[in-house]
């Protein structure tokens, strides 16, 4: 048998056994993808971190309700508009109040800074072996190996005493934003062919700050909106309950009592899967694709008849999806969208963006009502855009590119991943995580290779 021929049938073989019968699902009451029928999630643990809501049991019904986010039980909009009444960077206060579950005075949120400030840099060496010396092409990837690499620097990995867990935490959190930068940069640099720019962090500098300088440079290369808009953008990622994908993915490991860099590494295996991170990405290509076939960019009835385009997979990527609409959780709105919008506008004025900006308005007024059309769906079914809908054009117009628009969620998420470890392992239930799957794949006899034909 030739070898081509051979795969060709291994890979039909291996087809035919991962076939699942679909009746087996309701047979067996099966939650898939751990979702009841309804399309709530499965009650899968408790926590004390954050909560979303996109809908409320009444009797046997399911009653989609505007989309609140809380943050140890304070609303994410009283928090974003807090620091913003104050004009101030908030990332750092977001993450005292995660971990702590309390917001810090004045003195205690000075101190908490100017220790996160310290953590920032990295060694040279780390730099040059782990992230100049091994080349990569994906951010995400060199992140996750980056922080495998942090385990060797660290002379008590293992350990997960209450106080050695926070000390890995903080310096983690600390050092997210300068392993994403420096690891875009060896990689454009060696794969785009654009200067290399190191820049030590600035401790004196915001996380949003320091990021920006790492990546585009100090000399007025950014403004104080863009940094205000990446700064509010890190508190709105930084936490999304315990049942979202990547959350899940770090309490599961962590419930083995491995280490918090191997739980961190599979966390952002999870959140690098297209179906988790990367939404911005698509919404800003479709929008891309949009704005170069509309004839005319404020006229709905065009607007609409694209849209509906997009759904029969005749236009953009063929895929059938209208990109930054619709979430697991929120049905009625995303707190965080609107939150993100109110500011996306006040950017798109200073970079003289303001009709690319009102097209999305557009789009976000005709979407889910077009896509209900489209898909027959009762009033119960309703859509609503995501937060990935406005980060993607807010990130451009900072200036910040592609390929880190999935670490930038990376960079805010673990705040929240780490803060669900230290729970998982404190005082949840102390059990591993081991859900049940019910094998259906018939029974069959072993016969002897010398019978086999």
């Amino acid at each position: 048998m030739e070898t081509n021929t051979f795969f060709a049938n291994l890979e039909d073989s291996v087809k035919q056994a991962c076939v699942i019968d679909k009746e087996y699902y309701e047979k067996f009451d099966v939650k898939r993808g751990l979702r009841n029928k309804d399309k709530t999630g499965v009650l899968a643990g408790l926590t004390n971190v954050g909560d979303v809501v996109g809908y409320q049991k009444e009797g046997d019904r399911v009653v989609p309700v505007p989309g609140r986010l809380l943050y140890r039980g304070i609303e994410i909009e009283n928090l974003a508009n807090g620091f913003k009444g104050d004009n101030r960077h908030g990332f750092d206060e977001t993450i005292y109040l995660l971990l702590t579950g309390k917001l810090p005075s004045r003195d205690e949120l000075l101190i908490f800074t100017e220790h996160m400030a310290q953590l920032r840099k990295l060694p040279d060496s780390f730099i040059k072996n782990m992230i100049l010396s091994m080349k990569g092409r994906d951010v995400l990837n060199m992140l996750a190996r980056s922080i495998l690499g942090l385990y060797t620097l660290d002379s008590r990995a293992d350990e997960i005493t209450l106080h050695n867990m926070i000390e890995q935490t903080l310096n983690i959190i600390a050092k997210f934003p300068t392993i994403i930068a420096y690891s875009y940069q060896a990689m454009s640099h060696a794969y785009q062919g654009k200067t290399l720019s190191i820049r030590y962090p600035d401790p004196a500098m915001s996380t949003a700050e320091n990021f920006l300088y790492l990546v585009k440079g100090g000399n007025g290369r950014y403004s104080k909106l863009e940094a205000d808009l990446l700064d509010l953008s890190l508190v709105l990622h930084a936490e999304h309950g315990g049942g979202n994908n990547s959350t899940f993915t770090m309490r599961v490991t962590s419930s083995s009592e491995t280490d918090i860099y191997s739980s961190l590494t599979a966390a952002i295996g999870s959140l690098k899967g297209p179906l988790h991170g990367g939404a911005n990405i698509k919404v800003l290509e479709m929008m891309e694709d949009m704005k170069r076939n509309l004839t005319n960019w404020k006229d709905e009835a065009e607007v609409k008849d694209y849209l509906i385009k997009i759904l029969n997979k005749k236009v953009n990527d063929y895929s059938g999806k209208i990109y930054g609409i619709g979430h697991a959780v929120y049905t009625v709105s995303d707190p965080r969208a609107i939150l993100l919008r109110e500011r996306a506008r006040d950017l798109a004025i200073e970079k003289g963006k303001i009709d690319e900006f009102e097209l999305y308005e557009m789009v976000e007024k005709l979407a889910p009502d077009t896509f209900a059309e489209f898909k027959g769906n009762g009033p119960d079914q309703r859509s609503c855009i995501n937060v990935d809908f406005y980060s993607g054009f807010v990130y451009s117009c900072i200036g910040i590119p592609k390929e880190l628009f999935t670490p930038l969620f990376a960079m805010a998420r673990v705040a929240g991943w780490c803060t669900h470890r230290i729970e998982e392992l404190t005082f949840s239930a102390k059990r591993i995580i081991r859900p049940s799957y019910k094998n259906v794949y018939p029974l069959q006899n072993y016969i002897p290779i010398m019978e086999r034909l």
